[in-house]
């Protein structure tokens, strides 16, 4: 007898036969076989967002609470990694000053990655 054959006879005899009554003669419940067939899909879904989703928003919050509580002269670093100084906010974007020869750039607010001056609160 091969592997093959092997597996069709368990399969056939074990997945495919009807549902027969326990030994205490009632038929096998239904909603209980729904809740024991949902309850792991139920599980990884909140272990995605207990390890992916809730981490990330609180990340986003921060983020735009720092990019919405900028004030002038803030050192900021960019997402393209230039450091400068602010000069002025505007709606949504920021004059910055950087390097020696107070080269003058304006950029996006969303591009902001970080706010390095310490602010007391």
């Amino acid at each position: 007898m091969n592997l093959f054959n092997l597996l069709s006879l368990f399969n056939s005899a074990y997945f495919l036969t009807p549902a027969t009554p326990d030994s205490t003669g009632a038929e096998p419940n239904a909603m209980g076989m729904l809740v024991t067939s949902i309850l792991p899909l139920v599980a990884l879904v909140g272990v995605f967002y207990f390890l992916l989703i809730r981490p990330e928003r609180k990340r986003s919050k921060k983020a735009k609470d720092m990019r919405d509580n900028l004030q002038i002269a803030d050192e900021v670093v960019t997402v393209g990694g230039i450091i400068g100084r602010v000069l002025s906010i505007k709606d949504d974007t920021v004059l910055i000053e950087t390097g020696g020869d107070r080269t003058r750039i304006r950029i996006l607010r969303s591009s902001i990655a970080e706010n390095r001056t310490i602010h007391d609160s």
